[in-house]
């Protein structure tokens, strides 16, 4: 994956990919979080625009009826047209002029009352057994029957029905219209039919704040569809689908439902079509989407012009980079226009200078080196040249008896010998000792003191490697300070954990003054004579080889000795074998 990356992922590709990720992120979430809220605010608001409308509907309806309901009552018994109308059928058919007089007087009553109720229509007396009306206020069509109405709601005694086609001769719309029983003393099958003016119901059924397709059902008190303006979907005199009295809206196929209870128990339904209800946020949506397709662009401009800044410096500092490596330079400095790119350019440029400086410096070096390493060899001819010398002194003195100068010469010459080591190479425990043994003659005889020497090595530390010229320095410490005759120096070297060396005195000691001088400042000891190898060499030995892990202690006491002592650590694999 991560070399698919490497190979693919161009530096272009990624600035395309970064800057689209920040811009286009943020945006989404913006028109997600917008989305939901909006959709949340237009469902209400059509939500609301629905229920409300229902419930105008419901209220108009409900007026209706109550309008109804309370004409009706007027030509009902006992009311006044009621007592009139039990009269006139109570006369004898001989008394032809009086029935007459009281049907005349009749229609003025009606007249009277359906002109004081301008949302009032047909109006007539309804004679259920002979199947008969009379005292219309207007002309009825023919095949008028009450009982083939839809019916809304029945209750006190009255039918209500519709909405239906005006049984009016001169009218085709729709309105309500109420059946009413007349209860008269004499007889029992006298009803009064009474419509709603036309007007009134067209307002009451066009009454739409939706502003989409916006359909009505009415449903009898048991969800029966008494009347429907959708009758492919809804058919009339079927109960309306998953029909409850507590749900007031859902979803059924391809359209959306709304529902209004009324007190009486009939209900109004409002269906919409589900494209009709989603138009809104649908066009809400197609806006989001353009301003969504415009800021992509602009995202695509911005990134195209954000990898020009970066993309087109950066083949600038390529070719200066294989310029460099050509060894050739530029001849014209060329300008990104980028403050920030120019000056790293001249940087660029700068350092490729002092590269180039560098280079010949170090050329200029490494011929030096060889000099010296010349040179080097030169000097190195006297050393051997000297133990050369040394080795005939040795065998003269041999010759002619001279046994103490061969000793001298001896342990010289294995001191020498000693000295001139690889640098940098370990040596051993043992070879120290010996090295410190040869180093004790040369001493014991050039002094003119006697003092002892005793030596305890473990037998396991003998071949443990350890840096060279480690005892050497210390014991030359205990003899230039303050050892005399009868003195005696004690060198202990034991394995535990560590490699613990001890070197003991019985000399005049040192202050702490003289202590701290010895390990830290070398212009001091090179006054001295002797192998001119000190304390400060053996403490930086030790930090330069083990670091904190190896400890160089000298503890003293005027008048009484020195000890010195050296923990060496021991590291794996730090077992050297003979």
């Amino acid at each position: 994956m991560k070399s698919w990356m490497y190979d693919y992922l161009t530096l272009k590709k990624r600035i395309f990919i970064i800057f689209l990720c920040s811009t286009l992120i943020p945006f989404i979430c913006i028109v997600l979080i917008s989305y939901y809220t909006i959709y949340s605010i237009l469902t209400n608001k059509i939500q609301n625009g629905i229920q409300s409308n229902l419930k105008q509907v419901e209220l108009s309806l409900e007026s209706t009826i109550s309008n109804l309901n309370h004409v009706s009552q007027q030509l009902a018994f006992p009311g006044s047209v009621g007592k009139k109308l039990d009269q006139m059928l109570s006369l004898p058919p001989s008394q032809t002029y009086e029935r007459s007089q009281m049907i005349s007087n009749l229609r003025d009553e009606l007249s009277l009352v359906t002109f004081t109720n301008p949302n009032i229509g047909l109006t007539l007396y309804y004679f259920q057994k002979d199947n008969t009306y009379d005292l219309e206020n207007v002309g009825v069509k023919d095949n008028f029957s009450p009982e083939k109405l839809p019916l809304l709601a029945e209750y006190s005694g009255i039918s209500y029905y519709g909405p239906h086609i005006s049984n009016n001769r001169f009218d085709n719309n729709f309105v309500f219209s109420a059946l009413r029983k007349v209860d008269l003393p004499m007889r029992d099958d006298v009803y009064v039919y009474i419509e709603s003016g036309f007007h009134l119901t067209q307002n009451i059924l066009n009454n739409d704040q939706f502003g989409g397709g916006n359909y009505h059902i009415f449903l009898d008190n048991n969800g029966r569809i008494a009347y429907t303006e959708l009758p492919n979907a809804f058919v009339k005199d079927t109960i309306f689908p998953n029909f409850s009295s507590e749900s007031t809206h859902g979803k059924l196929n391809e359209f959306i439902w709304f529902r209004q209870a009324s007190n009486q128990g009939w209900s109004i339904v409002s269906v919409i079509p589900k494209a009709d209800y989603n138009k809104e946020m649908n066009r809400w949506f197609l806006q989001i989407l353009m301003f969504a397709l415009i800021f992509l662009g602009i995202s695509l401009l911005m990134a195209w012009l954000l990898w020009k800044m970066v993309y087109v410096p950066l083949n600038g500092f390529n070719r200066e980079i294989k310029l460099m490596a050509q060894n050739r330079a530029q001849t014209l400095n060329v300008k990104t226009k980028i403050p920030e790119f120019d000056f790293l350019l001249n940087q660029f440029r700068q350092m490729r200078g002092q590269i180039w400086e560098l280079f010949a410096e170090v050329e200029h070096k490494e011929k030096r080196r060889v000099d010296l390493e010349v040179e080097k060899l030169l000097y190195q001819i006297n050393p051997h040249f000297l133990m050369n010398t040394l080795d005939t002194v040795h065998w003269l003195a041999l010759m002619n008896g001279q046994t103490e100068i061969d000793r001298l010469v001896s342990s010289l010459n294995k001191l020498l010998h000693y000295n001139l080591g690889k640098l940098g190479t370990a040596s051993t425990i043992n070879e120290e000792i010996e090295a410190l043994k040869q180093y004790l003659t040369l001493q014991q005889i050039r002094y003119d003191f006697k003092f002892d020497v005793q030596m305890h090595v473990d037998e396991d530390v003998w071949s443990m490697p350890v840096p060279r010229f480690i005892l050497q320095p210390l014991v030359e410490n205990s003899l230039y300070h303050g050892l005399s005759d009868d003195g005696y120096i004690r060198v202990d070297v034991n394995l535990t954990n560590t490699i613990l060396i001890s070197i003991q005195d019985n000399g005049s000691g040192m202050s702490e003054e003289t202590i701290q001088n010895l390990l830290h400042n070398p212009e001091i000891e090179n006054k001295k004579v002797g192998m001119g190898i000190g304390l400060n060499y053996v403490k930086r030995m030790l930090e330069s080889q083990y670091g904190d892990k190896a400890e160089l202690r000298i503890q003293s006491v005027i008048g009484k000795g020195t000890t010195i002592f050296v923990t060496i650590p021991i590291r794996e694999g730090n077992r050297r074998h003979d």
